[in-house]
Formats: C-alpha cells, sequence, structure tokens
C-alpha cells in the first residue's frame, strides 16, 4: 500500500488491511506493509491525526514510513496505491526493475462507492482522516473478498 509519504493514507490502509485479515484469520496467508514513493518521511511514525483515526476504530498500528524498494516490486503481488500521481510513480520505478511480478493499481479501483481516488488528508482535518479511513475500509474489504 503506497502513497507520497507513508505517514497519512498508506499506514491506515495498512493498518486497516491487517486488522481485516486478522479478524478474518487470514494472517499466515498474507504479508503486508506500506511504503512511500518519496523519501521525505523515512522512519516516521505516521501522522498524529492518522493514529487517533486508527485508535477511534480500535486499531494500534506501530509503522514507521519507509521508501518503496526494488524487492517489493519482486516480491508483493500486489502494489495498491492512493492516486494517479503515486500510479505513475509506481509504474515508472517498476519498469526499471527486472522481474516486477507486482500488480500495481489504485486500491480505489476496488471501492464499491466507485471513488478512484483517496485523496491525501494532510492539510485537511480529523474529518478528512476520517473519510480516507472509510475509504481504505471499503476497498481493503472489497480487495479481500476478491482474494480471499
Amino acid at each position: 500500500l503506497v502513497s507520497i509519504g507513508n505517514i497519512c493514507r498508506s499506514p491506515i490502509a495498512e493498518a486497516v488491511f491487517r486488522k481485516l485479515v486478522t479478524d478474518e484469520k487470514l494472517e499466515h496467508k498474507w504479508r503486508t506493509d506500506s511504503a512511500a514513493v518519496s523519501d521525505w518521511n523515512v522512519g516516521r511514525s505516521p501522522d498524529s491525526r492518522a493514529l487517533s483515526c486508527l485508535r477511534n476504530h480500535g486499531i494500534e498500528t506501530a509503522h514507521k514510513a519507509r521508501q518503496i524498494t526494488k524487492e517489493d516490486f519482486q516480491t508483493f503481488d500486489h502494489i495498491l496505491c492512493m492516486d494517479e500521481s503515486n500510479l505513475r510513480d509506481l509504474n515508472r520505478k517498476s519498469n526499471q526493475v527486472k522481474d516486477c511480478k507486482a500488480k500495481i493499481e489504485l486500491l480505489g479501483t476496488y471501492d464499491p462507492q466507485k471513488q478512484l481516488i483517496i485523496e491525501d488528508p494532510y492539510y485537511g482535518n480529523e474529518k478528512d482522516f476520517e473519510t480516507v479511513y472509510e475509504q481504505c475500509l471499503r476497498c481493503c474489504k472489497a480487495f479481500l473478498e476478491e482474494y480471499h
């Protein structure tokens, strides 16, 4: 699960997906992580508003931001991102990787409500983080149902 800085959208999506997988007792079948296309926030914890939003839904995360690696393209089956800019960056990076096996797509393609883009809430407020959470939850549920 990839976003530009790996401190807002992608850690929310990662934590949501991990909880869904755990609740379904499927954690042995899934390796879940999130990363950034940029190196701006490497090593940082998620945004405090993202953590607060997750906590409000009974979800904890200890994720630290990291940048996507060549190995990610070679080992993950799916790389899901949040917007067209991420998608462009990931496709460009994947073209430089021999034997890329990951299917790269927008997480929003799985949204039953057809909201393709998950907007960055960084410059927004708590309500915007809640919107991201709800989108991630819908998309992750649909994705898991498809690949379960």
